[in-house]
């Protein structure tokens, strides 16, 4: 593996996270549907290990992501589209960088409701949480599209 390969890696554990929340919220919304206790147990503890689990990838994603950065010196990788698609870039990437910082604090503080079992609070946190946290993985796989396959940079 080579500095060159980290983005890519990066952009697989963004992928894995979003595919773990996606089965992860699945999950607990067949939980609230189903009155047999026993399979919604079932359901809710996969929700659990899917969200947990998407919580690792993510933070093995940030490691990468900020090693890499302080590998190659720093934290600038040029965008090589023009026009429209330059400003389309720009605001996704200057929204995933804000709610990045967000989640940041609300994927830990959601987790922490839901390990301590204050689950209605664990609920209110995650309709705000979720749909960030997924909007930030999403985007972030997206950039990783934007820099280096579709319009990378004259090397």
């Amino acid at each position: 593996m080579t500095l060159q390969d980290i983005p890519a890696l990066n952009a697989a554990l963004n992928a894995c996270s979003t595919v773990l929340m996606t089965a992860g919220f699945v999950f607990v919304r067949r939980a609230r549907r189903e009155s047999d206790l026993d399979r919604r147990t079932g359901l809710i503890r996969r929700h659990r290990l899917c969200m947990l689990s998407a919580g690792a990838v993510s933070a093995l994603f940030l490691i990468g992501y900020v090693g890499h950065k302080i590998l190659v010196r720093g934290v600038h990788t040029p965008f090589g589209g023009e026009g429209a698609i330059r400003t389309i870039y720009f605001m996704m990437l200057l929204t995933h960088i804000v709610l990045a910082m967000a989640i940041a604090f609300l994927v830990p503080r959601t987790f922490a409701l839901a390990l301590k079992g204050n689950i209605e609070r664990h609920r209110a946190w995650a309709r705000w949480t979720f749909p960030i946290w997924y909007y930030v993985s999403i985007t972030g796989v997206l950039v990783y599209f934007f820099l280096y396959q579709w319009w990378p940079a004259a090397r």
